[in-house]
């Protein structure tokens, strides 16, 4: 039996397989509210047969959005344009949809990808920034606004807000962005904090402010739903002293310390803090890190993601016991059906819409399980 199709149950959430689509952003949304194009992307990767579809990045507050196409649920106005995608979503797939809950913090207010993805100022039409410190992400950009402890109070409430939207929605689960040097991710790195307070200095100073953000959510989160974190397992900035950098070993501490506060899985992703990180880039790259953190964090889940393209491959990460489930976001917008032919060439079954059954190769009769039908 493929260990890539077996279930996983995380709290009262049956997931039918390990694979997760990745959350991704779409830029296409209009003040943070979603918009057609997000149903029928939703709609899409709900019918592929994952286990898990996340919703991309969505900000807890509009200046938390990386660009203005960002999605985001934090007022009634974004909460209602996500129901309307949800319940057309909802209305063709039963798949589970978690969100990921984020704020860019120092990398907001930037153009959209294919529009440069430069940083976009407050004198263009961007908005003010905000960040642990004032500290900027590369020397060409000004410096963010830093955060007072009253606007950090204020902010946790915003993620807390966010998260009683996402239980109004229906929604299966929630991951918290940690990664990618956003605004989390910012307190973690100490180059990107430099405050003299509670929340700088020491490692166990720096992962303060985001573990109350994570405790205050997850204490939000009704109990019975799961909730994860994605992080950056290493800066890729081998050139810097251990002093100045976030990596594995930091990554460990900080996934302990999540797994303590009642969090169900960590996503092991990496980069994103710093303009002159060096990734060495092939095929699976993050998966020691999620390996790593699995084997010394054993009382939570660990998810792989990166490069992760072939079934086989995924197959073998989970069969291997170097994680748990596996995410896929670029093979999952080239080909949204890839839990399909990752089931076929495994030998596994996997849940496809009636719709869709005559689709299901003579080879691999029994691949969507029992189909038979009749017609005149």
């Amino acid at each position: 039996m493929s260990t890539l199709f077996a279930p996983l149950q995380l709290r009262s959430l049956m997931l039918a397989n390990r694979i997760v689509v990745s959350p991704m952003c779409q830029y296409s949304a209009v003040e943070g509210r979603a918009q057609p194009w997000h149903c029928v992307h939703l709609g899409h990767l709900a019918l592929g047969g994952a286990g898990l579809v996340m919703i991309e990045a969505s900000a807890v507050e509009p200046a938390g959005r990386i660009t203005y196409g960002d999605l985001g649920l934090y007022d009634d106005a974004t909460e209602e344009a996500l129901a309307r995608t949800l319940a057309t979503v909802r209305s063709v797939s039963q798949a589970p949809i978690g969100i990921q809950l984020a704020h860019a913090g120092r990398k907001a207010s930037s153009a959209r990808p294919w529009e440069g993805g430069k940083l976009i100022g407050v004198d263009a039409g961007g908005w003010q920034r905000v960040a642990p410190s004032a500290a900027s992400y590369s020397d060409d950009e000004p410096a963010p606004h830093a955060l007072s402890r009253d606007e950090l109070d204020a902010l946790k409430m915003r993620f807390v807000d966010s998260v009683h939207r996402a239980d109004r929605l229906g929604l299966d689960a929630i991951e918290v962005h940690a990664a990618h040097g956003y605004l989390l991710h910012q307190f973690l790195w100490p180059r990107s904090n430099l405050r003299e307070d509670e929340y700088g200095g020491s490692r166990e100073n720096r992962m303060r402010w985001p573990l109350e953000v994570i405790a205050a959510m997850r204490a939000a989160w009704p109990a019975h739903k799961p909730l994860g974190v994605r992080i950056s397992a290493t800066d890729w900035r081998d050139d810097l002293p251990a002093a100045q950098r976030f990596d594995l070993p930091d990554a460990i501490v900080f996934a302990r310390a999540c797994a303590q506060l009642g969090v169900d899985w960590i996503d092991a992703s990496s980069g994103g803090i710093s303009p002159l990180q060096k990734i060495a880039l092939r095929p699976g790259y993050q998966v020691p890190f999620a390996e790593a953190i699995r084997r010394e964090v054993p009382d939570t889940h660990v998810m792989a993601v990166g490069l992760i393209t072939e079934p086989r491959q995924a197959e073998e990460i989970v069969a291997s016991g170097q994680a748990d489930l596996v995410a896929l976001a670029r093979a999952m917008l080239y080909d949204p059906r890839w839990p399909w032919r990752a089931a076929a060439e495994l030998g596994a079954k996997v849940e496809a819409p009636r719709q869709y059954w005559r689709s299901e190769p003579r080879e691999h009769r029994g691949l969507f399980g029992d189909t038979a039908q009749g017609q005149r």
